[in-house]
Formats: structure tokens, sequence, C-alpha cells
């Protein structure tokens, strides 16, 4: 059974439990203050009532219909007790505590069957026992009519309680499940857009990179070092094409270990080596004895190592400087440069290595950028992310 179906007929049992519960309650409390001066002869029919109560009660967590069979004997076993008890009906209170139950307790149990349209078909043989026990018991009192249309109306009211109820218990799970099938689907959609990001990221970072780096012969850079990033870049794509998923280690480098925090410390001294190495000379201010988790220590050092190789690039200095600064809820880098300098409202900051391999990275974790530069007065970018 599916679960949608599962929960459906869950809910309708508990309904039928609580319904039954109050309606049967209801019904003993009318016998019992009808008969106080003579319980002697209503005994069967408290005890009886008092027995469908708990049926009732168990309804509420069966799972076959055994329970539902069981409540409705009993139910007729009432009814019957009550010609059988010694003493003829023939006040009107009992009589209304007799009919109450025949069309509100009873018919309850049609919650239980309307989960299955087969199933509704049982009530009309269902009802008939039930409308002949209750004239007979309540007819000398004079009121068979208004007992009879009592329990017609009952039964069917419960009917059609039951019958919608079941209706609209399905179409909400059917909702429910479009809605999360829809959300399944958009939340695949937007993994795929981020992991496109990402992948747009990491080829920027490293690949691209080298590429530019071949394509400018390799200017300013040792012919040593512009081999070992080619082999890390090399080693990214086996990484690849054999399906792992890495992860930033530094700026042109991955790695497939997961770690809860990083020493900030460590890695700003390889990302200071690795620019040496290509002939940017990076001067640290600051403390870089911080702890980051690891997916902001990844963003951080990608952002900042993306700041240092525009730098490298395009601000035709040799050196930069990278300020390290932090208070109780983030940390903050300042990268500045002496260099040429440009007009922001002449730049298109949505380029890739702005807008995606800083910016973007940066906003992922919840942090900030901002960027301040004019021509001839060199570069200043600050990054900011949380703790």
């Amino acid at each position: 059974m599916p679960r949608t179906d599962r929960e459906r007929r869950k809910l309708l049992t508990r309904s039928a439990r609580d319904l039954g519960i109050l309606f049967t309650g209801a019904s003993l409390g009318s016998v019992v203050l009808a008969n106080l001066g003579r319980l002697e002869h209503v005994a069967a029919p408290v005890v009886l009532l008092v027995l469908t109560g708990l049926g009732f009660y168990l309804v509420g967590s069966a799972r076959s219909l055994l329970w539902p069979g069981v409540v409705y004997a009993l139910s007729l076993a009432t009814l019957a007790s009550f010609a059988f008890s010694g003493s003829l009906i023939s006040d009107v209170a009992t009589t209304g505590a007799v009919t109450f139950f025949a069309s509100t307790a009873i018919p309850s149990l049609i919650l239980t069957v309307a989960t299955t349209r087969r199933l509704l078909w049982i009530v009309v043989p269902a009802y008939l026992p039930v409308l002949v026990l209750t004239s007979v018991v309540t007819w000398p009192t004079g009121r068979g009519v208004f007992v009879i249309l009592s329990v017609v109306a009952g039964w069917v009211a419960l009917f059609i309680t039951a019958t919608w109820l079941s209706a609209s218990l399905r179409r909400a799970f059917g909702g429910m499940a479009r809605l999360g099938r829809a959300h399944a689907v958009e939340r695949q959609a937007s993994e795929f857009e981020a992991q496109r990001r990402r992948s747009a990221r990491l080829l920027h970072d490293t690949v691209l990179a080298t590429l530019t780096l071949l394509a400018h012969s390799g200017i300013g850079v040792q012919p040593d070092a512009l081999r070992k990033q080619a082999a890390e870049d090399a080693r990214l794509l086996r990484q690849l094409r054999l399906g792992g998923t890495p992860m930033p280690r530094s700026s042109g480098g991955y790695t497939l270990e997961h770690v809860e925090t990083g020493d900030l410390g460590h890695t700003l001294e390889s990302v200071k080596q690795r620019f040496g190495r290509m002939g940017l000379q990076v001067a640290w201010h600051g403390s870089g004895q911080i702890l980051l988790p690891s997916h902001v220590l990844d963003a951080f050092l990608l952002s900042l190592s993306e700041c240092l190789e525009n730098v490298r690039r395009h601000a035709q200095v040799g050196s930069a400087d990278v300020t390290i600064s932090e208070d109780d809820s983030s940390v903050r880098a300042m990268v500045t440069d002496a260099g040429v300098g440009f007009d922001l409202d002449t730049v298109d900051i949505e380029r890739l290595g702005l807008a995606e391999s800083v910016m973007a990275r940066v906003r992922d974790v919840g942090g900030k950028v901002r960027l301040f530069s004019s021509p001839g007065a060199g570069t200043t970018v600050v990054l900011e992310v949380p703790k």
C-alpha cells in the first residue's frame, strides 16, 4: 500500500475512534443518568456500552477490519440488550440515548471503510440490523417515527462525511506528493547549477590560469613552477574524469580530503610561496592563526588567491599587500596593490574571474566583497567571511 494511502487510512481510523468514543460516552452517560434509581435493569447495556467504547479505542490502531467488525458486533449486542434487559424502555431520556448511540456512534465505523469504494457497499447491509433493533427497542415509547428518521439522518450524514473526508485526504496527499516531486526537481536543478558554477570556478582557477600563462610564454614565471602547476592541473582533470569530487585547497590546488576546520596561517603561507614562484611577492600583515570552518576557509582562500592572481596579471607590479584582521564574528582580508588601477565604471565586474571566483564564492558562505580602485592609484579588495 502506498504511503499516502496508509496515512489516509490512519487518519480516517483515528477519526472513527475519536467520534466513536465521544458518541458512545455521551450515550452511556445519558443511560446512566436516566436510570439512576434502577441501574440493575440496565446493567447489561451499560457494560456493553463500556466494552464498545474500549473497542472504539482499539479501532484507532487497527490495521485490518477485524476490530471495526468486533465493535459493530458489540454495538448490535448493546442494542439487543435493551430489549432483553428485563424492562422495556418507556422514558424519553433512555430512548434518546439509544437513538443517539444508533445514529452517531455506530455509523462512525463508516470512516474505517471509506478508503475503498468497494467497502462502502457494506454500509447498507450493516445499516439495516441497526435500524431494525433500534426500532424494536424504542417502539413501545411511541416515538418510532422520530427514531427511524434520526437513525436514517445520522447514517446518511456520516456516510457523506466519510466519503467527502476520504476524497479530500486523497486530494491533499496527492497534492503533497506532487509538491514533493516538484521540490525534488527544483533541488536537483539547483544542485546542478551549483555544480556547474563550481566547475566553472575550478577550471578558471586552475586550467585556464595555466593556459593563460602558456599563452604569454610563461613570462615572469619559472619553468619549474609552470611545469608543477600543469602537473597539478592534469592530476585534477584525471580525478574529475574518474568521478572524484575535488575540494579546493588553494588557488590552483584541489584535494579529495575533507576537514572540519582549517588553520588559516599554514594555508596563507602556501599561497604566498606559490605566488612567489610566479613572480609576485606578497607581504602579509596581521594574524594568520585563525581557525575557520573548512568550507569558509576554502572560499576565503580561493577568493583571496584570485585577487592576487588579478594583481599578477593586470596591476603591472611585482608585489602586493594582504592584511588579515578579525573580530568576534568575521575574518577580513584586504588585498592592496600600487598598480595601474582601473575605472570601476568602465570595467565589467561580471567577468568570470571577479563575479564567480571572488564575489559569488564569498557570498555563498555568507560573506561580502568590497572593491576600490581608480586609474593610477592601485586597487584594494576587501573580503569578509563569517567565522
